[in-house]
């Protein structure tokens, strides 16, 4: 099944708020409200849903969750649903959305990372939806750095169009405390550095098709029909897979490797992309060691340090579409087709 493309934002489109995964504390409500300003500035309107409450680890009960995120995406008035942020457990909506409807319905935009990779990526592989693995809402009012655009960019695209990315060549290290600075809006890409390739030296330029998201999560669906990518490698594109390390460390992050690549997860990569991470190396291994662990066997291209993690900036990665991936010792980049 080819992955169908949401229409494109037009002014005046309406935008969906909701938390599928963890809600909005108290004390970060004021970002909340920056956020959603900064959808309105560019010309949409905001709908922001009852599920957003921050007390506990859930915004609400796994059925209300459910019924709150369906009915915005199946809603023909709401062009997209932005997440705030991810979470821990948005895991326990999967059986509770109906994809029969979802498949059968025009798509929704759907945008965020960490473990709202947990919903985006099942509507690609299950629901045959394109979905942007980009800023989370709470993200967005950050301007993005020269050579990288905002899923605020990608949604008004128009079908059929081409946006290249390249690596701005820093990054952030550390967060800002939005409670105490919640108007935030400049990254500081205190610390340099670019994509590493880990399994030798040479140019890439391949092309496949993206899919991917946090290790950590998607982890948990290696093997069910939520994380099948075999009717996308089907297409004959081959794959562009991405996977990015939140917070667990290199032991952790390389046995789940393993088990998604032992369930298929990888079947048909062109090439592997993997997100920057602060999350900790073990004693006698690395980040970088943990993913050659379990991906040399590949023999495929493997590149790290691409900004599609936790580590700001952020590179936004359509689900489903074609891109092309070079790098070489003049070029970091991504051309994405939105086709």
């Amino acid at each position: 099944m080819r992955p169908r493309l949401p229409a494109p934002l037009r002014p005046g489109a309406v935008v969906g708020v909701t938390s599928p995964s963890a809600g909005v504390p108290a004390e970060l409500r004021a970002r909340l409200d920056v956020a959603v300003e900064s959808v309105r500035s560019r010309g949409y309107d905001v709908v922001v849903g009852q599920c957003m409450g921050g007390a506990r680890h859930v915004s609400a009960p796994a059925a209300d969750r459910a019924a709150e995120l369906q009915r915005m995406l199946l809603d023909p008035s709401i062009a997209a649903v932005v997440p705030p942020w991810g979470g821990e457990t948005a895991v326990d909506l999967l059986p509770l959305l109906d994809w029969g409807a979802l498949t059968a319905a025009e798509p929704t935009w759907m945008v965020g990372f960490s473990d709202i990779a947990t919903l985006i990526t099942p509507l690609t592989l299950r629901a045959g939806w394109a979905t942007i693995h980009g800023q989370n809402l709470m993200d967005t009012p950050y301007a993005v750095p020269d050579g990288l655009v905002s899923w605020l960019d990608l949604v008004a695209l128009p079908r059929g169009a081409t946006v290249r990315q390249t690596s701005p060549g820093r990054y952030r290290g550390g967060f800002v405390d939005w409670a105490e600075h919640p108007e935030d809006d400049t990254y500081v890409l205190d610390h340099a550095g670019g994509w590493t390739r880990l399994d030798g030296g040479g140019d890439v330029d391949v092309t496949g098709r993206l899919v991917g998201g946090c290790v950590e999560t998607l982890a948990s669906l290696a093997g069910t029909t939520y994380l099948d990518t075999g009717p996308l490698a089907d297409l004959g594109d081959g794959l562009v897979v991405y996977v990015e390390a939140a917070e667990h460390d290199a032991f952790t992050i390389c046995r789940y490797l393993h088990g998604m690549r032992l369930a298929g997860f990888f079947d048909g990569a062109a090439a592997v992309l993997v997100g920057r991470t602060s999350a900790p190396d073990g004693a006698t291994l690395t980040q970088h060691e943990a993913v050659m662990d379990a991906l040399d066997v590949l023999g495929v291209p493997v590149v790290a340090d691409v900004e599609c993690g936790h580590v700001a900036p952020h590179l936004p990665l359509v689900n489903g579409v074609l891109a092309r991936v070079e790098h070489s010792a003049t070029t970091s980049a991504i051309t994405q087709t939105l086709s």
